[in-house]
């Protein structure tokens, strides 16, 4: 089960909407941070960018496992369209959501320290979607303390 949280603040976020269950929110200036990785969502038809802050891009450049408190990781994602002319290249269509996961081991100690956040047009998705957040993240990185994205290089 899944704890429930209120929307206090963390380190970086500040007063807006909030993720149902967790309380978390888009981060100031996360737009400016630096990229950890990009994805393809195939069944999604996606196109998906990482960005982390300053504790994150420290945590991947040096390979620390669990990820300290503070790291702070944004998925963005968008529609991908195709290049008229070009068979297979493809450019970022309209924004499909904003992803957040904040790490803080006490404040989510139920949910392996990680918080969650969904949203779309800055707006939270519901809170049977935020649920899904766990679930899926244990099911497929539980040894990587529940993060998908690796560092590219």
């Amino acid at each position: 089960m899944i704890a429930q949280f209120g929307p206090s603040l963390v380190r970086g976020q500040t007063a807006r909407a909030a993720s149902p269950i967790f309380g978390v929110t888009i981060p100031d200036g996360y737009r400016d941070w630096k990229m950890i990785a990009v994805a393809h969502e195939e069944g999604l038809d996606e196109l998906r960018g990482v960005l982390g802050n300053n504790v994150a891009v420290k945590a991947y450049q040096q390979g620390t496992l669990p990820f300290p408190d503070g790291t702070i990781l944004v998925k963005l994602a968008w529609k991908h369209v195709p290049v008229e002319g070009l068979d297979g290249a493809f450019v970022t269509g309209a924004a499909t959501t904003v992803q957040v996961m904040v790490k803080d081991a006490n404040k989510y100690a139920a949910t392996g320290g990680w918080g969650f956040g969904r949203f779309v047009d800055g707006m939270p998705v519901d809170e049977m979607q935020h649920r899904t957040c766990l679930p899926c993240h244990e099911a497929h990185v539980r040894d990587h303390d529940l993060v998908f994205t690796r560092f590219a290089r």
